[in-house]
């Protein structure tokens, strides 16, 4: 058996990837390949949580490779069920639903996906390692189509986990504070708190699951009222299980700042006083902290130049502020109405600063420079000319969401700045190949095609088109002219 947090010692150990001979490598895919299923999973397991350790990563990384492919061979072969031979993944599956990943601003509703780990070693090490143990060993005697079987052991697993988390944070008992630092740092016990919740009431959820359609594309008042009806399980409308329960719904709708409409349904008001006495007053925080996280997945991409989801980005801010602000009765200082005020804040500051920029990037590959300013081999970079044609769709994409978003002004303005200046700057350009000087030719018709993708993306296909017809014709008249001459 090998244990818990150790690497197990294999032949080659000491063998570093980049010192390896082929032969090797091979002899080291033999030994794992003909090791039990089991303990190819185990020693995945292993290798893996070396890895998050950052223990013997080279060592790890090759071994985990070689584990993988045969796995994967194995899959193709014999096509066995998914691994499940690792509890914790049958423990935490039920919050799946729930998890945010590492570096994420969390809110309530969610858990971190960072604290399963130290709880898995909590509950092997104090919460309840003898019935571990006991499942790990069932496990390991299931036959290899065994779904069913897994599933209740899972049942049986959370049961036990729930158990253990609710008598080390459950009332009585003393001072549990040394008990509770064993577990983890503040932000894990706050966890450990919730999956404690979670676990205890994943049937009340899997019936949740059942009821709820599988997409809300509209919630009007008959999806509410369904919904509404879906969430009326009594263990889930505790203070602490209830954003869950909303999280869940969220997770079903295409607009998910309208989870707010169930809040206002439930207070028959939209003051925001009367919707926040009320326990539904917790989908408005939500519907905040998603728009915050949106509002900042945007400002990351904009900084990386990354502007594939910019549009679906700005409309779903654009849509949840408005919705907000006209469906909600906010006050501009109340907490809800700071929130707010800020989020737009926030998301006007990074698209104005980004917008403002994008008219010096087209003047840098327009200008037309004098002749003797562009040395010998001058070029235009492809890649900045495509960047820059993407920043200029951003700026048209921001025309139509402007108003809600406070930078009707800037959009406006840079948006006409740019049609006034690509399209003189194109004509321009075009008379200039009639009359250029053979060693800055290049040049010049590299700007030209600069020019026309700046005009498809301005003025449309048609306009570029006509544009890319004048250029081959003032290209064609200068040879002619340079033959005739």
């Amino acid at each position: 058996m090998i244990a818990p947090g150790r690497i197990p010692r294999l032949p080659f150990y000491r063998a570093l990837p980049g010192r390896m001979s082929q032969t090797s490598i091979e002899r080291l895919r033999e030994y794992l390949a003909q090791l039990p299923p089991q303990s190819q999973a185990l020693l995945m397991r292993e290798f893996e949580r070396a890895l998050e350790r950052g223990q013997d990563t080279a060592v790890a990384t090759l071994v985990l490779e070689q584990l993988r492919k045969i796995v994967r061979k194995t899959e193709a072969d014999e096509a066995p069920p998914p691994r499940t031979d690792d509890l914790s993944r049958l423990l935490f599956q039920a919050l799946e639903p729930f998890l945010v990943e590492a570096g994420a601003p969390i809110r309530v509703g969610q858990i971190r996906r960072s604290s399963l780990q130290p709880i898995w070693q909590w509950l092997g090490r104090d919460g309840a390692p003898d019935k571990l143990n006991e499942f790990e060993a069932a496990l390991a005697r299931m036959p290899a189509d065994s779904a069913g079987q897994v599933e209740a052991l899972a049942q049986k697993l959370q049961t036990v986990a729930a158990d253990a988390i609710f008598v080390l944070t459950g009332p009585g008992g003393g001072d549990k504070s040394r008990a509770l630092a064993r577990v983890g740092p503040p932000n894990v016990i706050e966890d450990l708190y919730s999956i404690g919740a979670v676990l205890g009431v994943r049937e009340a959820i899997a019936t949740l699951n059942e009821k709820l359609p599988r997409t809300l594309r509209a919630f009007g008042d008959p999806q509410v009222a369904s919904v509404t009806s879906a969430l009326n399980i009594p263990v889930l409308q505790t203070p602490q299980m209830l954003p869950f329960a909303l999280s869940i719904v969220v997770q079903r709708m295409t607009a998910p700042w309208q989870i707010i409409r169930l809040a206002i349904k439930i207070a028959a008001s939209d003051d925001e006083i009367r919707v926040a006495a009320t326990p539904y007053g917790v989908a408005v925080t939500i519907a905040l902290h998603d728009l915050s996280c949106v509002a900042a997945i945007l400002r990351t991409d904009i900084k990386r130049g990354h502007f594939d989801n910019v549009a679906d980005n700005l409309k779903a801010l654009h849509d949840g502020v408005r919705g907000l602000r006209t469906e909600l009765d906010l006050r501009n200082d109340s907490v809800w109405g700071k929130q707010l005020t800020s989020i737009r804040a926030d998301i006007s500051n990074a698209l104005q600063s980004e917008i403002d920029s994008v008219p010096g990037r087209v003047r840098r590959i327009l200008r037309q420079r004098p002749e003797k300013d562009i040395p010998p081999g001058a070029r235009i970079d492809s890649t900045e000319v495509e960047e820059t044609a993407a920043l200029i769709d951003f700026v048209a994409t921001c025309r139509n969401y402007a108003s809600e978003l406070a930078i009707n002004e800037v959009t406006l303005r840079t948006y006409s700045d740019l049609q006034q200046y690509v399209e003189r700057s194109t004509e321009q350009l075009v008379q200039s190949l009639r009359a250029a000087d053979h060693k800055v030719r290049t040049y010049r018709q590299q700007q030209v095609q600069a020019a026309i993708r700046f005009c498809q993306v301005l003025f449309g296909d048609d306009y570029a088109s006509l544009m890319s017809r004048a250029a081959e014709n003032a290209a064609t008249g200068e040879r002619k002219s340079s033959r005739a001459s």
